[in-house]
Protein backbone atom coordinates (compact mmCIF):
# COMPACT_ATOMS: atom_id res chain seq x y z
CA UNK A 1 0.00 0.00 0.00
CA UNK A 2 2.77 2.28 0.85
CA UNK A 3 3.90 1.83 -2.76
CA UNK A 4 0.68 3.53 -4.32
CA UNK A 5 0.95 6.80 -1.55
CA UNK A 6 2.71 9.08 -4.04
CA UNK A 7 1.01 8.01 -7.28
CA UNK A 8 -2.36 8.22 -5.09
CA UNK A 9 -0.84 12.16 -3.91
CA UNK A 10 0.36 13.44 -7.07
CA UNK A 11 -3.51 12.24 -8.82
CA UNK A 12 -5.32 13.72 -6.29
CA UNK A 13 -2.85 17.54 -6.71
CA UNK A 14 -3.32 17.50 -10.07
CA UNK A 15 -7.36 17.58 -10.11
CA UNK A 16 -6.93 20.88 -8.05
CA UNK A 17 -6.50 22.67 -11.61
CA UNK A 18 -9.37 21.94 -12.62
CA UNK A 19 -13.19 22.11 -12.08
CA UNK A 20 -14.94 20.91 -8.66
CA UNK A 21 -16.42 18.24 -10.94
CA UNK A 22 -13.62 17.47 -12.72
CA UNK A 23 -11.72 16.88 -9.28
CA UNK A 24 -14.96 14.79 -7.79
CA UNK A 25 -14.63 12.81 -11.32
CA UNK A 26 -11.00 12.27 -11.07
CA UNK A 27 -11.51 11.52 -7.61
CA UNK A 28 -13.91 9.21 -7.94
CA UNK A 29 -11.96 6.91 -11.16
CA UNK A 30 -9.14 6.59 -8.22
CA UNK A 31 -11.58 5.35 -5.92
CA UNK A 32 -13.14 3.10 -8.49
CA UNK A 33 -9.77 2.05 -9.10
CA UNK A 34 -9.32 0.89 -5.83
CA UNK A 35 -12.77 -1.05 -4.36
CA UNK A 36 -13.85 1.91 -2.50
CA UNK A 37 -17.23 3.74 -3.00
CA UNK A 38 -17.71 7.17 -2.64
CA UNK A 39 -20.41 9.10 -1.17
CA UNK A 40 -19.69 12.64 -1.65
CA UNK A 41 -21.55 16.22 -0.24
CA UNK A 42 -23.25 14.72 2.90
CA UNK A 43 -24.44 17.32 4.61
CA UNK A 44 -23.82 17.41 8.42
CA UNK A 45 -25.10 21.05 9.49
CA UNK A 46 -29.09 20.82 8.42
CA UNK A 47 -28.30 23.25 5.30
CA UNK A 48 -26.63 23.42 1.87
CA UNK A 49 -23.46 25.11 2.74
CA UNK A 50 -20.98 23.03 0.73
CA UNK A 51 -18.17 24.22 3.20
CA UNK A 52 -20.07 22.09 6.10
CA UNK A 53 -20.12 18.85 4.18
CA UNK A 54 -18.37 15.59 4.58
CA UNK A 55 -17.18 12.82 1.96
CA UNK A 56 -17.90 9.18 3.43
CA UNK A 57 -15.02 6.27 1.68
CA UNK A 58 -16.32 2.69 2.25
CA UNK A 59 -14.94 -0.21 0.59
CA UNK A 60 -16.23 -2.16 -1.53
CA UNK A 61 -14.65 -5.29 0.00
CA UNK A 62 -14.79 -5.41 3.24
CA UNK A 63 -12.62 -7.65 5.58
CA UNK A 64 -15.27 -8.28 8.73
CA UNK A 65 -18.72 -8.07 8.39
CA UNK A 66 -18.44 -6.07 11.88
CA UNK A 67 -18.62 -2.20 11.84
CA UNK A 68 -16.09 -0.64 10.38
CA UNK A 69 -14.03 1.74 12.36
CA UNK A 70 -13.55 5.21 10.67
CA UNK A 71 -10.73 7.70 10.03
CA UNK A 72 -11.87 11.22 10.09
CA UNK A 73 -9.27 13.24 8.33
CA UNK A 74 -9.48 17.20 8.55
CA UNK A 75 -7.76 19.24 6.30
CA UNK A 76 -5.57 22.22 6.25
CA UNK A 77 -4.45 25.60 4.60
CA UNK A 78 -4.46 28.03 7.61
CA UNK A 79 -7.99 27.66 8.40
CA UNK A 80 -8.03 30.33 5.00
CA UNK A 81 -7.87 27.59 2.51
CA UNK A 82 -8.20 23.90 1.94
CA UNK A 83 -11.07 21.53 0.54
CA UNK A 84 -11.87 18.09 1.76
CA UNK A 85 -10.62 16.81 -1.62
CA UNK A 86 -7.01 18.00 -0.54
CA UNK A 87 -7.31 14.09 1.56
CA UNK A 88 -8.85 11.98 -0.85
CA UNK A 89 -6.10 10.12 -1.30
CA UNK A 90 -5.46 9.20 1.93
CA UNK A 91 -9.52 8.46 2.29
CA UNK A 92 -8.73 6.29 -0.04
CA UNK A 93 -5.77 4.52 1.12
CA UNK A 94 -7.36 4.11 4.50
CA UNK A 95 -10.45 2.42 2.68
CA UNK A 96 -8.77 0.57 0.39
CA UNK A 97 -7.45 -1.76 3.15
CA UNK A 98 -11.42 -3.17 3.88
CA UNK A 99 -9.96 -2.67 7.31
CA UNK A 100 -11.71 1.09 7.92
CA UNK A 101 -14.05 3.94 6.48
CA UNK A 102 -12.91 7.42 5.89
CA UNK A 103 -14.41 10.72 6.06
CA UNK A 104 -13.30 13.59 4.59
CA UNK A 105 -14.26 16.42 6.84
CA UNK A 106 -15.20 20.08 5.25
CA UNK A 107 -15.35 23.22 7.57
CA UNK A 108 -15.75 26.95 7.33
CA UNK A 109 -13.04 28.79 6.68
CA UNK A 110 -12.19 32.46 7.68
CA UNK A 111 -13.33 34.14 5.03
CA UNK A 112 -16.74 32.81 5.77
CA UNK A 113 -16.62 32.51 9.70
CA UNK A 114 -14.20 33.41 13.05
CA UNK A 115 -13.56 30.82 15.46
CA UNK A 116 -15.18 28.90 17.04
CA UNK A 117 -17.04 27.90 13.86
CA UNK A 118 -14.42 25.48 12.80
CA UNK A 119 -14.49 23.08 15.59
CA UNK A 120 -18.70 23.78 15.58
CA UNK A 121 -18.11 22.28 12.32
CA UNK A 122 -15.80 19.84 12.94
CA UNK A 123 -17.82 18.35 15.83
CA UNK A 124 -20.86 18.35 14.14
CA UNK A 125 -19.30 16.09 11.47
CA UNK A 126 -18.07 13.94 14.03
CA UNK A 127 -21.49 13.35 15.51
CA UNK A 128 -22.93 12.86 12.05
CA UNK A 129 -20.27 9.95 11.88
CA UNK A 130 -22.27 8.74 14.82
CA UNK A 131 -25.81 9.47 13.81
CA UNK A 132 -24.91 7.29 10.54
CA UNK A 133 -22.95 4.51 11.90
CA UNK A 134 -25.82 2.05 12.03
CA UNK A 135 -26.90 2.99 7.86
CA UNK A 136 -23.12 2.07 6.63
CA UNK A 137 -22.43 -0.44 9.15
CA UNK A 138 -19.90 1.80 11.08
CA UNK A 139 -18.46 1.76 14.67
CA UNK A 140 -19.36 4.62 16.75
CA UNK A 141 -17.36 3.90 19.33
CA UNK A 142 -14.29 3.82 16.94
CA UNK A 143 -13.67 6.87 15.57
CA UNK A 144 -9.96 8.24 14.82
CA UNK A 145 -8.68 11.71 13.75
CA UNK A 146 -6.58 12.68 11.53
CA UNK A 147 -5.38 16.33 10.40
CA UNK A 148 -1.99 18.49 9.13
CA UNK A 149 -1.38 21.76 9.92
CA UNK A 150 -4.48 23.87 11.02
CA UNK A 151 -6.17 20.14 10.33
CA UNK A 152 -3.63 19.13 13.00
CA UNK A 153 -4.81 21.96 15.13
CA UNK A 154 -8.67 21.06 15.05
CA UNK A 155 -7.51 17.48 15.12
CA UNK A 156 -5.91 17.92 18.42
CA UNK A 157 -8.98 20.05 19.62
CA UNK A 158 -11.53 17.24 18.81
CA UNK A 159 -9.08 15.07 21.51
CA UNK A 160 -8.61 17.32 24.20
CA UNK A 161 -12.40 19.41 24.29
CA UNK A 162 -14.46 16.02 24.27
CA UNK A 163 -15.77 17.47 27.68
CA UNK A 164 -16.16 21.01 26.98
CA UNK A 165 -19.39 22.73 26.33
CA UNK A 166 -18.66 25.53 25.15
CA UNK A 167 -16.58 24.05 21.98
CA UNK A 168 -19.82 21.71 20.83
CA UNK A 169 -21.93 24.48 18.94
CA UNK A 170 -25.55 23.55 18.07
CA UNK A 171 -25.34 22.20 14.27
CA UNK A 172 -27.37 19.64 12.79
CA UNK A 173 -29.51 17.46 13.85
CA UNK A 174 -27.34 15.02 15.13
CA UNK A 175 -26.43 16.88 18.45
CA UNK A 176 -27.66 14.45 20.71
CA UNK A 177 -24.69 12.10 19.60
CA UNK A 178 -21.02 12.47 21.19
CA UNK A 179 -18.27 14.09 19.13
CA UNK A 180 -16.02 12.34 21.40
CA UNK A 181 -12.65 10.43 18.87
CA UNK A 182 -10.59 7.52 20.28
CA UNK A 183 -7.49 8.97 18.98
CA UNK A 184 -5.53 11.72 17.23
CA UNK A 185 -2.98 11.50 14.67
CA UNK A 186 -1.90 15.67 14.63
CA UNK A 187 0.70 16.34 11.70
CA UNK A 188 2.42 19.87 12.52
CA UNK A 189 -0.47 21.39 14.39
CA UNK A 190 -1.07 24.42 16.29
CA UNK A 191 -1.27 23.83 20.05
CA UNK A 192 -0.96 26.93 22.01
CA UNK A 193 -2.11 30.33 21.03
CA UNK A 194 -0.59 31.88 23.32
CA UNK A 195 2.25 31.41 22.05
CA UNK A 196 3.83 32.37 18.49
CA UNK A 197 3.43 30.09 15.33
CA UNK A 198 6.35 31.70 13.39
CA UNK A 199 9.99 33.22 14.61
CA UNK A 200 12.26 35.24 12.62
CA UNK A 201 16.23 34.83 12.16
CA UNK A 202 16.86 36.13 15.67
CA UNK A 203 14.22 33.50 16.88
CA UNK A 204 12.22 36.16 18.34
CA UNK A 205 7.98 35.70 17.95
CA UNK A 206 6.26 36.85 15.19
CA UNK A 207 2.84 38.06 16.85
CA UNK A 208 1.72 39.76 12.92
CA UNK A 209 0.50 36.19 11.34
CA UNK A 210 -2.30 36.61 8.99
CA UNK A 211 -3.83 32.92 9.30
CA UNK A 212 -3.70 33.35 13.00
CA UNK A 213 -5.47 36.80 12.99
CA UNK A 214 -8.11 35.58 10.39
CA UNK A 215 -9.33 32.89 12.60
CA UNK A 216 -8.96 34.79 16.39
CA UNK A 217 -9.70 37.94 15.10
CA UNK A 218 -6.75 39.36 15.68
CA UNK A 219 -3.11 38.61 16.84
CA UNK A 220 -2.66 36.25 20.14
CA UNK A 221 -1.31 39.51 21.94
CA UNK A 222 -4.37 41.43 21.46
CA UNK A 223 -6.77 38.16 21.33
CA UNK A 224 -5.77 37.06 24.73
CA UNK A 225 -8.73 35.22 25.56
CA UNK A 226 -9.22 33.58 22.11
CA UNK A 227 -6.10 32.48 21.84
CA UNK A 228 -6.70 30.53 25.12
CA UNK A 229 -9.71 29.34 24.19
CA UNK A 230 -8.34 27.86 20.49
CA UNK A 231 -5.27 26.01 22.25
CA UNK A 232 -5.78 22.34 22.44
CA UNK A 233 -3.41 22.42 25.35
CA UNK A 234 -5.66 24.90 27.11
CA UNK A 235 -8.11 21.29 27.96
CA UNK A 236 -6.26 18.39 28.14
CA UNK A 237 -7.19 16.15 30.85
CA UNK A 238 -6.57 12.76 31.99
CA UNK A 239 -9.52 11.24 29.84
CA UNK A 240 -8.50 12.46 26.60
CA UNK A 241 -7.81 9.62 23.71
CA UNK A 242 -4.29 8.57 22.91
CA UNK A 243 -2.18 10.90 20.50
CA UNK A 244 0.39 10.56 17.96
CA UNK A 245 2.46 13.47 16.85
CA UNK A 246 4.81 14.70 14.05
CA UNK A 247 6.22 17.56 13.29
CA UNK A 248 9.63 18.65 11.48
CA UNK A 249 11.93 20.15 14.40
CA UNK A 250 13.33 22.85 11.42
CA UNK A 251 9.46 24.19 10.35
CA UNK A 252 9.42 27.33 9.67
CA UNK A 253 5.30 27.89 10.06
CA UNK A 254 4.62 26.24 13.12
CA UNK A 255 7.11 26.05 15.45
CA UNK A 256 7.55 22.49 16.77
CA UNK A 257 7.34 23.56 20.42
CA UNK A 258 4.23 23.29 19.50
CA UNK A 259 4.78 19.73 19.03
CA UNK A 260 6.46 19.78 22.10
CA UNK A 261 4.14 21.49 23.87
CA UNK A 262 0.74 19.56 23.24
CA UNK A 263 3.22 15.95 24.06
CA UNK A 264 4.31 17.06 27.27
CA UNK A 265 0.72 18.27 28.66
CA UNK A 266 -0.52 15.12 27.39
CA UNK A 267 1.91 13.21 29.10
CA UNK A 268 1.48 15.75 32.40
CA UNK A 269 -2.05 14.32 32.37
CA UNK A 270 -1.43 10.77 32.24
CA UNK A 271 -2.86 10.49 28.26
CA UNK A 272 -0.81 8.16 26.10
CA UNK A 273 0.91 10.38 23.68
CA UNK A 274 3.86 9.95 21.24
CA UNK A 275 5.91 12.30 19.35
CA UNK A 276 7.85 11.76 16.31
CA UNK A 277 9.90 14.43 15.24
CA UNK A 278 10.70 14.86 11.78
CA UNK A 279 14.69 15.68 11.70
CA UNK A 280 15.36 19.00 9.68
CA UNK A 281 12.02 18.85 8.12
CA UNK A 282 10.14 22.05 7.28
CA UNK A 283 5.99 22.58 6.97
CA UNK A 284 5.67 19.88 4.64
CA UNK A 285 7.62 17.59 5.60
CA UNK A 286 4.49 15.67 7.55
CA UNK A 287 4.00 14.16 4.00
CA UNK A 288 6.80 11.62 4.38
CA UNK A 289 5.71 8.52 3.60
CA UNK A 290 6.51 6.97 6.82
CA UNK A 291 4.58 9.16 8.73
CA UNK A 292 1.99 7.39 7.09
CA UNK A 293 2.73 4.38 7.71
CA UNK A 294 3.19 4.97 11.35
CA UNK A 295 0.14 6.96 11.62
CA UNK A 296 -1.47 3.51 10.25
CA UNK A 297 -0.10 1.60 12.94
CA UNK A 298 -1.08 4.02 15.64
CA UNK A 299 -4.74 3.75 14.51
CA UNK A 300 -4.98 0.11 14.27
CA UNK A 301 -3.50 -0.45 17.50
CA UNK A 302 -6.00 2.16 18.91
CA UNK A 303 -8.47 1.03 17.02
CA UNK A 304 -8.54 -2.48 15.96
CA UNK A 305 -6.81 -3.62 19.07
CA UNK A 306 -3.77 -4.81 17.52
CA UNK A 307 -0.41 -5.18 18.76
CA UNK A 308 2.26 -3.72 16.95
CA UNK A 309 5.14 -1.27 18.55
CA UNK A 310 5.16 1.88 17.01
CA UNK A 311 8.76 3.30 15.79
CA UNK A 312 9.07 7.12 17.53
CA UNK A 313 12.46 7.53 16.33
CA UNK A 314 12.94 10.55 14.57
CA UNK A 315 11.97 10.23 11.01
CA UNK A 316 15.56 11.75 8.71
CA UNK A 317 13.57 14.65 6.19
CA UNK A 318 13.28 13.79 2.74
CA UNK A 319 15.48 15.86 0.67
CA UNK A 320 13.50 19.01 -1.08
CA UNK A 321 12.89 19.16 -4.34
CA UNK A 322 14.93 21.71 -6.42
CA UNK A 323 13.08 24.76 -7.87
Amino acid sequence: MKSLLPLLLLAASSVFAQDLDAQKKNVVTIAEKNQVELRFDQPYAGNDNPKQKVDLYLPKKRNTDKPLPVVALIHGGGWVNGDRLGYAASAIQFARTGDYASVAVGYRLTKEAHWPSQIYDCKAAIRWIRAHAKEYNLDPNKIAVMGSSAGGHLSSLLGTSGDVKELEGDLGPSTAFSSRVQCVVNLCGPEDFTQALMFDKDEKPIAKDDAVSGLLGGTYEEKRTEALAASPVTYVTSDDPPFITFHGTADKRVAFLHAEAIHAALKQAGVPSLLVPITDGGHGSVGHPEVIARAKIFIGNTLRGEDTPVDVTPIPALPEKKK
